[in-house]
């Protein structure tokens, strides 16, 4: 065939992505503000604009008609971030939460749900998590046929084909038989990635580390696992192994991947255990010996030494698991997220003044502010990523008013 047959096709299609590009990133914009972006000739902007328009990706707006001008006033055209909605789901062993967002990335609805005790069975989840997803999307207020992507981030490694890497211990809480249930029944495309680099991917849309093109990201609650933003780009690694903390046995003073909830927890309660009768202890009662991560934190706060000396413990341990982050990947920012993110903000001062001790120019550190919404809203950007790279072959199911 001859290659040239399909130059007129290729070229409109590269219009139309040129217009539309312009049309994202701009609340609106005339004809000429488009002519002067693309270079394209006046004609040929106008005829992809209303291509764009039939196709539902775009929406004229009526401009208001200044006082005493004569004439048509020029035609507004706008992105419809209303053309359709992503989904991002966090599946974890013990929730499931679930975000709706236009293709502007405004959230309009969520739902959260709990599994069974004990994470239940395949059949058991995949109901619990359906219903969410449909919970989801009655309180955005939309249908199925209106979902272009659904984003999934879940607690184990993902190949680069997106499925789960073998031997994992997890594994089985997450093959729920979802690309059957949304990919062939619904028509979704479902893309599934590792949690921790999907909150990577938030943190550098929308967090602390907003724009930063060197970045790391550490989900630190029950398990450490971390994120790698480099030069702007996401590390995967050949079958997704980059930022895994399994590696972690080997290194002195760590030796697993416990993270800051957990070993918060398991050293209070040793605390409990040992007779340690201060501020832990009139906080959890005389009843149990079972310490949880945020009464260790609020004793430390309130100035229990046993408390303070687990802080000051944990923030030891981490300043390895960061200087062993800082040396593979050198990055410019080292943010700390997960269950316990709004109480590591205690941990920075001695963590900071620990990771000085290992590297030489260490990487600031923060703490995100996203809390639980933080790898749902990065698996928001995995799926609007993947509509804004595909969009020209989705067909938008365009939102009317009510």
């Amino acid at each position: 065939m001859d290659p040239s047959a399909n130059t007129p096709q290729l070229l409109r299609r590269t219009n139309l992505r040129a217009v539309l590009e312009v049309l994202r990133s701009t609340p609106s914009a005339t004809g000429t503000d488009l002519i002067e972006a693309t270079g394209l000739t006046r004609a040929t902007v106008i005829a992809v604009c209303d291509d764009l328009i039939s196709r539902g990706w775009a929406r004229e707006t009526v401009p208001p008609r200044p006082e005493g001008q004569k004439g048509r006033p020029a035609r507004r055209f706008e992105f419809n971030e209303n053309a359709g909605y992503v989904l991002g789901l966090d599946v974890g062993i013990a929730t499931v939460r679930v975000l709706v967002a236009d293709l502007a990335g405004t959230v309009v609805g969520g739902f959260e749900a709990r599994f069974p005790r004990h994470g239940g069975e395949p059949a058991e989840r995949r109901r619990v998590l359906t219903n969410a997803v449909d919970a989801a999307l009655g309180d955005a207020g939309i249908t199925s046929a209106a979902v272009l992507c659904l984003g999934t981030g879940i607690a184990a490694q993902v190949s680069g084909d997106g499925t789960l890497a073998p031997g994992q211990a997890t594994a089985p809480m997450f093959e729920l038989g979802l690309q059957k249930e949304f990919g062939e029944v619904r028509g979704w495309p479902m893309l599934v990635e590792n949690d921790a680099k999907l909150a990577a991917l938030a943190e550098r849309w929308c967090g602390v580390g907003s724009g930063e093109k060197n970045l790391a990201v550490i989900l630190a609650g029950e398990r450490l696992g971390s994120g790698i933003i480099d030069a702007g780009r996401l590390l995967h690694g050949s079958r997704g192994g980059t930022g895994a903390m399994g590696g972690l046995e080997l290194v002195a003073g760590v030796g697993n991947e416990d993270g800051i909830a957990k070993l918060a927890r398991v050293w209070g309660s040793a605390a409990l255990k040992a007779g340690h009768s201060g501020r832990i202890r009139e906080l959890v009662g005389p009843k149990t010996n079972r310490a949880s991560a945020r009464y260790v934190f609020e004793a430390a706060a309130d100035g229990d030494p046993v408390a303070e000396e687990i802080l000051e413990r944990i923030a030891q341990r981490m300043a390895r698991v960061l200087a062993l982050v800082s040396s593979f990947f050198d990055p410019r920012l080292i943010v700390i997220g997960g269950a316990v993110a709004a109480s590591a903000e205690a941990l920075l001062p001695a963590m900071t003044r620990e990771l000085a001790g290992y590297v030489s120019d260490p990487p600031r550190l923060a703490v995100s502010n996203m809390g639980k919404l933080l790898v749902p809203t990065g698996a928001l950007r995995l799926a609007l990523d993947h509509v804004e790279e595909h969009l020209l072959e989705l067909v938008p199911q365009v939102r009317r008013p009510n």
